[in-house]
């Protein structure tokens, strides 16, 4: 049988793409930019690697190892890209018969918004300088980002009609044309759609890493606007409507935990930024979160203690990251466990 594991199954490390000056971090008339981003990278590839290994990709090596002051189970490996937002170019990791193999889907930018020509060799280059041990890497001729699917371990699929019937994606297909290419290349048994639920500034067109979780087989994190004036409470409320209705393989309600919005965020320019706190990362024995200097910062760190009683629950301050469209988990992409990695 073929799955994707769980966020929260064991891990042999998790991959990360730093900021370089040919990204959009780099800003000419302001450079401090790229060093505040390179921050925000550091304090996430340092908690993880408290625990777990972490490969960094990088235009540099020797000078990000320089900014670390320690290098334990941190690997650099240099390697040209576009962007950070590694969890969606990066490869899916994938369970069959008690071995892993490695997906390596189509990557088109977010449907053809952004230039990907260099990201979409990551993988193949991580395979072929053999970092990935013997794990086999199959390419699939489908487009599909990491952030865009949810999966609970066991053939069960939660991901957006948004995101994955966008006519930028793969022309636009029906939900049985995408179930069924998520049986053949995920084996997933069940999707779990939603159709509602969105945020201002996201690029992604509605991945569910931005929205709802699952934190085990029966229950799901998700955003949840209490501001009626806000402008995504009429969304988020519907989505909220089908979360409820959704049930497990058992036919039982899931438990849902709602994560509160924060307050509306801006750039220099005016333009809300895509803040949300479902954008986590679940490692080995421990939990990062975004925090965004927000009132609500505390309350979610109460919630993912209560949600996380057995992993330590780290707040990593992400607001520099979501002036670029992503957070704490688009930054990131685990691999999952097996004794040849």
């Amino acid at each position: 049988m073929r799955v994707i594991p769980a966020e929260w199954e064991k891990q042999a490390c998790v991959l990360m793409s730093f900021p370089h000056q040919n990204t959009d971090w780099y800003e000419e008339d302001n450079k401090a930019s790229l060093d505040e981003a390179l921050c925000v990278f550091i304090r996430i590839a340092q908690a993880i690697a408290y625990r777990q290994a972490v490969y960094i990709v990088c235009d540099d090596k020797i000078h990000i190892a320089s900014l670390f002051c320690s290098t334990r189970n941190l690997t650099f490996i240099e390697i040209e890209t576009n962007d950070t937002w590694i969890r969606d170019y990066g490869m899916i990791s994938c369970r069959e018969n008690a071995k892993n193999t490695l997906l390596d889907f189509t990557f088109d930018g977010w449907g053809g918004k952004f230039d990907a020509r260099l990201d979409t060799k990551v993988n193949h280059t991580l395979q072929q300088k053999g970092y990935m041990g013997i794990t086999p890497l199959v390419p699939i001729d489908f487009v599909l980002e990491g952030g865009a699917i949810e999966s609970d371990g066991e053939g069960t699929i939660m991901t957006t009609s948004s995101c994955l019937c966008h006519p930028n994606r793969n022309g636009g297909l029906s939900k049985p044309q995408v179930e069924a290419r998520f049986l053949e290349y995920l084996g997933a048994e069940r999707i779990l759609w939603l159709d509602h639920g969105y945020l201002a500034g996201d690029d992604t067109d509605g991945h569910i890493d931005t929205l709802a979780r699952f934190i085990n087989r029966d229950t799901i994190v998700y955003v949840k606007s209490y501001d009626k004036e806000d402008e995504h409470h009429a969304s988020l409320s519907q989505m909220e409507q089908a979360l409820q209705a959704f049930r497990t393989k058992e036919g039982k309600p899931y438990h849902l935990i709602a994560l509160p919005m924060s307050d509306a965020i801006y750039n220099t320019k005016q333009e809300r930024l895509a803040t949300t706190y479902a954008n986590f990362l679940i490692i080995n024995h421990a939990v990062l979160y975004p925090t965004y200097n927000d009132r609500h910062d505390k309350e979610v760190g109460l919630i993912f203690k209560r949600l996380f009683p057995d992993k330590e629950c780290i707040p990593i301050l992400c607001l520099k990251l979501v002036e670029q469209g992503g957070s704490l988990h688009c930054s990131t992409m685990q691999i999952g466990y097996e004794e040849s990695l």
